[in-house]
């Protein structure tokens, strides 16, 4: 369980922090809620506790996991999707970020800033890069403790992503 002040990561809203644990009544039971600033958006998320391992809640990632980010974000990750069709890939995708395994978002980023550097995104491919960076930068923020442009340039700073997003 987590406390109030700790640090997490909702999938496919980023990170942010314990602001509050809260009992309200739900369907004529009286349900405990963890309520969630998340630093995207700055929304207010509230999750019965007993579906915390549902949504895939998690605290955030070490400073080491990072390192393995840096890597996913850094390698040429084989991309066996090609001859799948958009519409199937972007399901994929979705269901890696879903996942909650920052290793998996990394990938997401890392295959679709490449294609993107190859040929142009659709619209939609193109709007879950930009989501899935946002996603990952919020955690960034946290371990690095630094604020968006500085996570963002750390997401970048790898020569191949570097190359690949043109930045």
């Amino acid at each position: 369980m987590f406390a109030i002040g700790d640090h997490v990561v909702y999938p496919m809203h980023g990170a942010g922090v314990v602001q509050a644990v809260e009992e309200r009544e739900f369907e004529l039971c009286p349900t405990r809620y963890l309520v969630l600033n998340l630093f995207i958006g700055h929304m207010t998320v509230r999750i019965p506790v007993q579906n915390i391992e549902k949504v895939g809640l998690r605290p955030v990632s070490s400073v080491k996991k990072m390192r393995e980010v840096k890597k996913v974000l850094q390698t040429d990750v084989q991309n066996n999707m090609k001859s799948i069709t958009w519409n199937r890939r972007f399901t994929l995708y979705i269901d890696k970020m879903k996942s909650g395994n920052i290793l998996d978002l990394a990938e997401v980023i890392s295959i679709l800033a490449r294609q993107n550097a190859k040929k142009r995104l659709s619209t939609g491919e193109r709007r879950l890069l930009g989501n899935a960076r946002q996603i990952l930068a919020s955690e960034v923020m946290i371990v690095k403790s630094s604020d968006l442009e500085t996570a963002e340039e750390w997401i970048d700073g790898g020569e191949a992503v570097r190359a690949a997003t043109g930045k």
